[in-house]
């Protein structure tokens, strides 16, 4: 056993200013000395001085054998993984080295429809073929939440030659479904499963929680350490298994990822963020956990607003929920999620992790303590009773509850032949039978309409000239109006 306590990258960042080394090396700043007075004021000194180049004793993420070695190897021990990997360009480079690794050019992999656009990037870079799947919606919230096993099976029975399937686990509203039985689903194929969990770096510390990736059987997982315990931005994590992922093959994708200079300072905190959480991870998760719940309660009790928790459990595509995060339904107020979040903003001073038509989202993490939470109720208890807005959500509610959906558009050509090909913008209502070159998706539920490769078909300009007209909002193509669209000339 390893000793968690440790920070062994910390500690040779440490040893190195402390000997008093001259450096003629990079950064240019020199250990800050060089830094604009102005930079000074906001970064200290010492943080500066820690700011490096991968020097002998500092060790090279690309080929570790030192304290960064170390520290992975620490990383892995206590998530349970064979091997783990420090990722300082965020989730979003850890999910294109998982699709590197397991699919090239002509290459299926299975991904649902709802997938982050880092996700469509990874394949894009690839070259792989996208087979999605189509996650369950919970028309109330206006969200899609998991894909369930059966969707999965089925897309495997049609699609037996795919190289793995990916999962979101959970959603970013804290929806989880059953990732164990989808594991055991996949490996019966002998493909992987790769599972984007930036949101759930924290699912290993609490029992209260749904099953961390790994512990789910997944095969290679990539979880934003920065977004809800205590590594700073851009941090992240890779975590793999041996077996289904060739090991050199990950490796050799990370260090096409990632940068040959790496900030040491990202690495660190990522160090000690792993040894916060082996020593104090379950204290604190359980607290923000605690802290949730009981936040949960006190929204529930304000007339106009509601906020989701196990009660929806046992619903199609939720085998569980993460209540750290809570999504807070404001349309019971007459008023969007963006108007909200507005007046939170503004009015309060309570700034949301992001909102969307019908709802807008609080994360409560290890940072957070009563204080906090109850400034958030006290906010919403006073908008509630006077910021009442006039918004009609009935032509959208119609439409979600009708929950018809156009027939998944055909793919032509892969992601990747669509953005680098030729293409050209047209008018949206003239592009029925031309190959779609971005991503159109609505919220709510999320869901993009067309992804690049796709053929555009009649059904779905018209599906989408309905959404518009109930206000829905669009995201994804260069032109937000959709008058026009990019297309494969």
């Amino acid at each position: 056993m390893l000793d968690q306590t440790e920070v062994p990258l910390l500690k040779a960042m440490n040893t190195y200013i402390n000997d008093g080394t001259i450096p003629f090396h990079t950064p240019g700043h020199k250990m800050g000395k060089g830094m604009h007075p102005l930079f000074n004021e906001v970064v200290q000194q010492k943080a500066l001085q820690l700011d490096l180049a991968n020097m002998a004793e500092l060790d090279d993420l690309h080929e570790p054998h030192g304290p960064i070695k170390a520290a992975q190897d620490l990383a892995a021990q206590l998530y349970g993984a064979d091997y783990s990997y420090f990722m300082v360009n965020g989730t979003t480079g850890g999910i294109y080295a998982m699709i590197l690794t397991i699919a090239g050019p002509g290459d299926k992999i299975i991904i649902p429809r709802n997938a982050h656009r880092s996700i469509i990037g990874g394949i894009i870079l690839s070259g792989a073929i996208p087979v999605f799947m189509q996650p369950e919606v919970d028309n109330e919230l206006g969200l899609t939440m998991g894909v369930t096993p059966e969707t999965v099976s089925e897309a495997l029975r049609q699609h037996p030659d795919a190289k793995g399937v990916l999962i979101i686990n959970p959603t970013y509203y804290g929806v989880a479904t059953d990732l164990k039985k989808i594991v055991e689903i996949v490996h019966g194929y002998d493909i992987p499963v790769v599972v984007d969990e930036a949101h759930g770096p924290h699912l290993k510390f609490s029992s209260r929680l749904p099953i961390q990736a790994l512990d789910a059987g997944a095969d290679i997982v990539a979880q934003s350490s920065h977004k809800i315990i205590g590594a700073m931005t851009q941090c992240s994590i890779v975590h793999c298994r041996q077996g289904l992922i060739r090991v050199p093959r990950l490796k050799a994708m990370l260090q096409l990822v990632q940068s040959t200079s790496p900030n040491y300072i990202l690495m660190a905190s990522l160090d000690i963020a792993r040894m916060q959480m082996a020593t104090e991870g379950r204290r604190l998760i359980e607290r923000a956990v605690d802290l949730a719940n009981r936040a949960r309660q006190e929204i529930n009790k304000i007339p106009g607003l509601y906020c989701f928790g196990n009660e929806k459990v046992g619903n199609p595509g939720v085998y569980s929920i993460d209540p750290t995060k809570v999504t807070v339904t404001v349309k019971g107020l007459g008023l969007t999620g963006a108007e909200a979040e507005r007046i939170l903003r503004h009015t309060y001073k309570i700034q949301v992790e992001l909102s969307d038509v019908y709802n807008i989202l609080f994360l409560i993490t290890l940072g957070d303590s009563m204080t906090e939470v109850a400034a958030m109720v006290a906010a919403l208890k006073d908008m509630a009773v006077t910021h009442n807005g006039t918004r009609d959500f009935s032509a959208i509610n119609e439409i979600t509850r009708e929950g018809k959906h156009p027939v998944a558009p055909e793919q032509v050509i892969s992601p990747r032949e669509a953005l680098f090909g030729n293409t050209c913008m047209v008018p949206f209502g003239d592009a029925v039978g031309m190959v779609c070159a971005e991503i159109v998706t609505f919220y709510p539920p999320g869901i993009p309409m067309l992804c690049p490769g796709e053929r555009i078909t009649q059904e779905i300009v018209d599906y989408c000239h309905t959404l518009q007209n109930a206000g829905l909002h669009i995201s994804g193509p260069e032109d937000y109006l959709l008058k026009t669209i990019k297309v494969v000339d």
